[in-house]
C-alpha cells in the first residue's frame, strides 16, 4: 500500500460535522425553498476534510469506521436532510469502489480521492436499465438515460451502472463526472430532499475504458462485495435518523417557548400539558429504538468490513437482517414524528417562516427510496423459517 503520512492527520469527525450543521442551519429553511444545487454548502463540506472519513489512511484517508461514519451522517442530515442525503452517499460510492473493484482499482480510486478531494456522485439506480454499454470497433461506449442520480451535478467522479449489451451483464463503473457526452439534466422535482440533485443523467455516447470497470469481484461477486447495500441502506437508516432528531429538537423548541397552554388543561404551559408530554415520549422511545438498532448494525457491519475473509454468505445474511431491522424502525419514527410534531406543537407551527414541513417532505420522500414492505418480509422470513435475506442491490 502506498503510505500518505502527509495527509494522515487526526480530526474529531463530529465536532467538524457539528460545525458545519450549525452553519448549515442558518439559512436551512430558505435553502430549502430556493433548492437546487447546494454548491456553496457542498464546498464546504469539501473544506471540511470529512470527505476523506472513510478512506484508509494508508491510502490518504482518515481511516474511520463505519459508525463513526454514519454518526457525522446523522448530525448533518438533523439540520439539512439533503446535505446529510449527498454527503453521506459519497461514503458509499467509496465503498462502491472498495467492494465491486480489483485491490488495484480500489487503491487508484482511493488514493486520488483523499489526494484531490474529490466529491463523488452517484448514477448507479441498479432497476433503470435505459443505460447501455456497448462495445465495438475496439471502444466501449455508455448510450442512454439513467435516473436518480444523487449528487452528481457539481460532483468529480461518478459510480455509473449499465447493462452489456448483448449479453445483459450488469457492469458499474468510476469515471470523471466531465467527461464528453455526459450531461446531467437539473430535473429532480421531488417534494422533499430537495437539494440532493436526484434528477437524470443522458450518456451520450461517453468512451468508457476497460479498466474502469470495477472488478474483480465486482457488483455481487463475492459474499463481501455484497455487503454494498448494507452500507447503502445503513447511510439511508442514518438520514433518517438524524432528520426525525432534528424535528423533534425543533418541535421542542418551539413547543417550549410558542406553544400556548390549552384553556381546560389545567396546567400553564404547553410543555407540562399531558397529552403533549405522551406525544414527546412516544417519538423519543420511537428514536430511541431507532437509533439503538442503527447503531448495532453499524458495529456489526464495521466487524464484518474489517475481516472481509470472514464473511460467509450465513454471517452477510445477519448483518443485513439488522440492517433491515434499523431500516424498518427509522422509516417508521422519520415518517410519524415529523408527522405528529404538528399535533404537540398546534397550528402557529404550521406558518412558512418556520418551515418545519420540510421534515416530514425530507423524511416522506427519502423514505420510499425502495419498499419498506420487503424489508419487512425479509425480517418475517428470518423470525418464521429461519431464511437470511438473499443478496441483491437492495437488501
Amino acid at each position: 500500500m502506498m503510505n500518505l503520512s502527509a495527509l494522515d492527520e487526526k480530526i474529531d469527525s463530529l465536532a467538524v460535522a457539528s460545525r458545519l450543521a450549525k452553519r448549515f442551519a442558518d439559512e436551512a429553511v430558505e435553502r430549502d425553498r430556493r433548492g437546487g444545487t447546494p454548491k456553496l454548502e457542498r464546498d464546504l463540506i469539501r473544506e471540511s476534510q470529512l470527505l476523506r472519513l472513510s478512506i484508509p489512511k494508508a491510502w490518504g484517508g482518515l481511516g474511520a469506521s463505519w459508525p463513526e461514519v454514519y454518526r457525522t451522517v446523522r448530525v448533518i442530515s438533523a439540520v439539512d436532510g439533503s446535505l446529510g442525503q449527498v454527503y453521506g452517499f459519497h461514503h458509499v460510492l467509496l465503498a462502491t469502489c472498495f467492494l465491486f473493484g480489483s485491490n488495484w482499482q480500489a487503491q487508484r480510486l482511493l488514493v486520488d480521492s483523499a489526494l484531490k478531494n474529490w466529491f463523488w456522485g452517484n448514477a448507479l439506480n441498479p432497476l433503470d436499465a435505459r443505460l447501455s454499454l456497448i462495445r465495438g470497433e475496439g471502444e466501449i461506449r455508455l448510450r442512454g438515460q439513467k435516473s436518480y442520480c444523487t449528487g452528481a451535478i457539481d460532483s468529480d467522479y461518478l459510480i455509473v451502472s449499465a447493462v452489456e449489451e448483448g449479453t445483459g451483464r450488469l457492469v458499474v463503473a468510476a469515471i470523471p463526472t466531465g467527461r464528453a457526452g455526459i450531461t446531467l439534466n437539473g430535473d429532480w422535482e421531488g417534494m422533499g430532499q430537495r437539494l440532493t440533485d436526484s434528477g437524470t443523467a443522458s450518456f451520450a455516447d461517453v468512451v468508457l475504458e476497460e479498466d474502469e470497470i470495477l472488478g474483480p469481484p465486482g457488483p455481487m461477486g463475492t459474499p463481501f462485495a455484497s455487503l454494498r447495500p448494507c452500507v447503502a441502506q445503513l447511510l439511508f437508516v442514518n438520514v433518517y435518523i438524524g432528520i426525525t432528531e432534528g424535528a423533534l429538537a425543533a418541535a421542542g423548541e418551539y413547543t417550549r417557548e410558542r406553544t400556548r397552554a390549552w384553556p381546560w388543561s389545567g396546567v400553564d404551559k404547553a410543555s407540562d400539558d399531558p397529552y403533549v408530554l405522551e406525544r414527546f415520549g412516544n417519538a423519543w422511545a420511537d428514536l430511541e429504538a431507532a437509533r439503538a438498532t442503527a447503531d448495532k448494525a453499524a458495529e456489526n457491519l464495521q466487524v464484518a468490513w474489517a475481516n472481509p475473509e470472514q464473511v460467509t454468505p450465513e454471517r452477510r445474511g445477519r448483518v443485513a437482517l439488522e440492517v433491515a431491522t434499523a431500516k424498518v424502525l427509522s422509516s417508521r419514527a422519520a415518517v410519524s414524528v415529523t408527522s405528529e410534531m404538528f399535533e404537540a406543537t398546534g397550528p402557529g407551527a404550521t406558518a412558512a417562516r418556520w418551515g418545519f414541513d420540510r421534515f416530514w417532505r425530507n423524511a416522506r420522500t427519502l423514505t420510499l427510496h425502495d419498499r419498506l414492505d420487503y424489508k419487512v418480509k425479509e425480517l418475517g422470513q428470518w423470525a418464521l423459517n429461519g431464511k437470511v435475506p438473499t443478496p441483491s442491490l437492495y437488501s
